[in-house]
Formats: structure tokens, C-alpha cells, sequence
């Protein structure tokens, strides 16, 4: 059978109110008769008025289907309103405690797709999978230069990613026993690339400076445009950007957090591939995005590996004796390290002093070999310990591992730099997505990729970028509250700034011990 990844679907605990868009109404209508020629709509809609119902649209489809479902119910169905402006469906009986939505977060190495009840806000069913669009490049840039061939290639990224919605949303109604025809709106989160890809919008341009998005408002899309398998005449959300590289998912966590209402300044960090940073308060948005490598999920690292049975994801080193104890994923034999273990590994050989503040690895410690390559790894797995196969810890992947953290560093940096503030002054750092679940935040910290802060004042929020898709599906207040966050988050281009190249070469070094 083969490892499974872990993919990150819990997030932080954010309460809101419930108010989602979509409303039934169950409707028990006189039948017509020669003295009562009221055509059927003009009967449902007299219907739906007596409940409180103003003036609302009706779709040809819906319409069409009105006369036979009016007569086979004997004149008592159910209307499933969206915003008080549209029938999306008129069903047969009193349906009116079936209605869901789902709230899906796209990210560039997976998706979670969360199944909702929209009367009760509480979370049916769940379900998460590899992003399908990793066959045709493990990161974005791959992915954009892929969809830049021609229209064929674009078309499959979109058709591959609407597929695998699909399939979520088909396993969380069979794990909660809900007809996919009962899921009636959709709240959709992700990179701006991810979400340029789901609608078919042509994202080439996203890779080409001034990298601009072709639309940052929120859009409502019907299900049957995108081939999503739920109700056809469903409303699917798409929540505002905020530039071409920081996307809705950042939107989302703003939200989760809270940190749009703090007095006080908060950081925010979703880090992958690509890192999205946020600095802000009730007062100022600053947002921005920067190429972290793939080196924090395990990728471009000799033993390096996806957080899968048998990575090591946490690992401590004796200074005295360079004894080394460690975790791995479900408790199994290890097999490699993945992102928060190869912090942990490079966080401990500093405080090992088996590396300097350069990152060079000291040739004569011990358990520092020469590969056959010739470069000196540190071994962190041994088979003199038992173990089937040797894990190492290279020089060039503490080389990575220094570009990863400097370009996060930098971000940090600039932002900070932008609003003049000092990393004492913040209220709280969050850390957010699978990475910054796993992670040690004593390793950021020692390793520079986070600044000198208390350790108090960190919390790791999971995947906020779902809670937040969560919420503004069960809540109308929370789509106007993202809106507000879109328009006042101010992007910073961080190739553009002054200091940009000084900084990231600064923050390539690791910080004092």
C-alpha cells in the first residue's frame, strides 16, 4: 500500500454568525382550478411573499422543470432561495432541512474540500486529497509555464482540478450519507494561480511582470459552469485576491485570525512553496508573497521527503554527546526528513555547534562524513544504530534550507521596514497550513526564519485558509468582512523594494547562538 501524505484540513477554532445566503422554504399552494387560473410561477412566488419572500429571479432550467414538480408534490414543494434574488431549485416535499454548501481550499500541493450544513454551521464531513495538477509541476512557476504551452494544456490544468473538487465533494456526501443535489452554494479559496486555473481564466500573465490578475472582486459562478457535481443551479463563491501572487487563501486566513480587528500589529505566516506573509492590524494591511523553494516540504533535500509515514518531522541533538532521538510520522521505522524535521535537524547541528553562523559544516565533528559527491553530511539516522539505511543532513541541503528561510526572513523584514515597527511591538505571529503545523517554532526561531520574539506569542492556526472559506460560506457578514480585507491589504513587490537585495543576502546567515 502506498505512504499516505498527511494533509492538513484542521484549523483554528474562529466562531461566526450564521447567516448563509441560501434559505428553503417549504410551500403548500392551492391547486389551480377554472375559477383560480394563477399560472404555476405567479402561484409559488404569491407563496414564497406570504413568508416574507420579495421580488426574486427564476432560471429557464428551474422554470422548465416547475410544472411536473408542482403537480407529482400535489402542490406542496420545497424553494431553495439564494440572497433573496433567485430560485436556485424547487424540490418535491419538504426538503427544507437538507441544504449544505462546501467550502474548498485549493492549494498548490492539495485540496480540502469541508461538506457544511448551512442551518447548523457544524462541519459534516471532510476530505482532502493531492492537488491532480502536481503531474504537471510540483510548484506554481512549473504549473504557469505548463498553461503557457497553448490552450490544451491550459484546459487540462482546469479540467484536472474540477475533477478533483469533484471527487471530494462525491467522498464527503458519502461519508455524511447527503445528496450532492442538496449542496446549493460553495466557497472557494487558493493562490491566485489556483484560482485563475478552476474558473479556466488564462493565467499566463501572472508569471509575466507586473504579474496583475485578470479580476480580484468576489465572484459567483453557477455550478454547472465549472462542471462542479452538486446541485447544478448551485452558487459558487469565489472569495476576493488581493494581488497576483497573494491570493484568496490569504484572504481567508485574514479572516480566521481575526488579526484585521487587533489594535496591535500580528504577522502571519503561511509558508509552502511559496510563502505568503501578512503584517496588519485594525489600522493597515500589508501583504506579500515570496519563493521559499520547496525545500520546507521535504523536496531538493538528499533524504528529504513529503510529511508521509516514516518522515522524520522532529529530531533533537545532545550538544554533549551528539545523541539524537527523533519523531516520525505515525510512529513508523523513518525513511527520510521531511520540511519540519529538516528545521529541526539544521535548528539542533547550531545549537550542536556542528555547523557556524554561515551555515559551513565542521569537518571534524563527529558523525560528519564525506558523501561520495564529496560534500559533508551529518548523520542523523545510522545503521550502526540499527537502522536499515543511513539519513544525512548535507551541506548543500543546510544550503536550501538558508535560501528558504531568507527569502521568508526578508519578507518579514520588508514588511516590518514598510510600517516601522520592531518585532517586540507585534501582538502575535501566526503560522499557518501544514507546514506551520508541524513546525518547531523554537526552530524558526533559532534558525532566523522568524524574528526574536517570545515564544508565547506564536500560534499555529492549521489550515485558517479553510476555517476562513468555512465561515464566509455560513455567513454573509463574513464574505462583506473579506471584501473589506481585499480592498484595504496593500501588496508589496519585494523585488521591488529598495533594500530587497541587501536584506535577502543579510538573512542568508544564521542568527548568533
Amino acid at each position: 500500500m502506498p505512504a499516505q501524505l498527511r494533509l492538513q484540513t484542521e484549523g483554528i477554532d474562529a466562531k461566526t454568525e450564521i447567516l448563509p445566503l441560501v434559505k428553503k422554504a417549504y410551500l403548500e399552494m392551492p391547486k389551480p382550478t377554472l375559477r383560480s387560473l394563477q399560472p404555476d410561477l405567479e402561484r409559488l412566488l404569491s407563496a414564497l411573499s406570504r413568508g416574507g419572500a420579495g421580488q426574486v429571479a427564476v432560471s429557464t432550467q428551474v422554470l422548465s422543470r416547475l410544472p411536473e414538480v408542482l403537480r407529482r408534490s400535489g402542490w406542496k414543494a420545497t424553494a431553495t432561495v439564494w440572497s433573496d434574488q433567485e430560485i436556485l431549485d424547487v424540490e418535491e416535499g419538504d426538503t427544507s432541512k437538507s441544504v449544505y454548501g462546501f467550502a474548498v481550499d485549493i492549494g498548490t500541493t492539495k485540496v480540502a474540500c469541508y461538506l457544511v450544513s448551512l442551518l447548523t454551521g457544524e462541519t459534516v464531513a471532510v476530505s482532502s486529497m493531492i492537488n491532480p495538477q502536481v503531474q504537471h509541476g510540483e510548484d506554481i512557476i512549473e504549473r504557469l509555464t505548463y498553461a503557457m504551452k497553448g490552450e490544451s494544456e491550459r484546459a487540462e490544468l482546469t479540467r484536472s482540478i474540477r475533477k478533483g473538487i469533484s471527487r471530494l465533494v462525491a467522498e464527503c456526501c458519502s461519508k455524511s450519507e447527503v445528496n450532492p443535489d442538496h449542496i446549493y452554494e460553495a466557497t472557494v479559496v487558493g493562490n491566485t494561480a489556483m484560482h485563475h486555473m478552476l474558473l479556466g481564466i488564462a493565467p499566463n500573465y501572472l508569471a509575466v511582470s507586473p504579474y496583475v490578475p485578470a479580476v480580484k472582486q468576489p465572484l459567483n459562478v453557477q455550478a454547472n459552469e465549472l462542471d462542479i457535481e452538486i446541485n447544478p443551479h448551485a452558487k459558487i463563491h469565489f472569495l476576493p485576491l488581493i494581488a497576483g501572487f497573494v491570493g484568496s487563501d490569504a484572504v481567508a486566513d485574514i479572516l480566521a485570525t481575526g488579526m484585521y480587528r487587533e489594535k496591535d500589529m500580528c504577522l502571519l505566516l503561511d509558508i509552502g512553496t511559496n510563502t505568503e506573509i501578512v503584517l496588519g492590524n485594525q489600522q493597515r494591511i500589508l501583504a506579500c508573497s515570496c519563493a521559499s523553494g520547496p525545500a520546507f516540504e521535504g523536496a531538493h533535500i538528499k533524504d528529504g521527503m513529503k510529511a508521509s509515514c516514516g518522515a522524520i518531522e522532529s529530531c533533537r541533538i545532545d550538544p554533549a554527546t551528539l545523541k539524537i532521538s527523533f519523531r516520525t510520522v505515525d510512529g513508523t521505522a523513518p525513511r527520510g526528513l521531511c520540511g519540519s524535521g529538516i528545521v529541526d535537524a539544521v535548528a539542533q547541528m547550531l545549537g550542536a555547534r556542528l555547523i557556524d553562523e554561515n551555515g559551513t559544516m565542521l569537518a571534524d565533528a563527529p558523525y560528519v562524513r564525506s558523501s561520495d559527491s564529496g560534500q559533508r553530511e551529518f548523520l542523523i539516522v545510522r545503521t550502526s544504530d540499527g537502522y536499515p539505511r543511513d539519513i544525512a543532513v548535507t551541506q548543500k541541503d543546510i544550503r536550501e534550507v538558508q535560501l528558504a528561510k531568507g527569502a521568508v526572513q526578508t519578507g518579514i523584514s520588508v514588511l516590518m521596514k514598510t510600517v516601522r515597527i520592531e518585532p517586540r511591538e507585534l501582538r502575535h505571529i501566526y503560522l499557518a497550513g501544514a507546514f506551520g503545523t508541524c513546525i518547531s517554532p523554537a526552530s524558526a526561531k533559532k534558525i532566523g526564519m522568524i524574528p526574536e520574539v517570545s515564544l508565547s506569542i506564536i500560534r499555529k492556526v492549521g489550515n485558517a485558509a479553510g476555517t476562513g472559506a468555512r465561515m464566509a460560506l455560513i455567513s454573509s457578514k463574513a464574505r462583506q468582512l473579506c471584501e473589506n480585507i481585499s480592498s484595504k491589504a496593500q501588496y508589496v513587490e519585494l523585488a521591488a523594494h529598495k533594500d530587497f537585495r541587501s536584506t535577502f543576502m543579510r538573512s542568508l546567515s544564521f542568527p548568533s547562538q
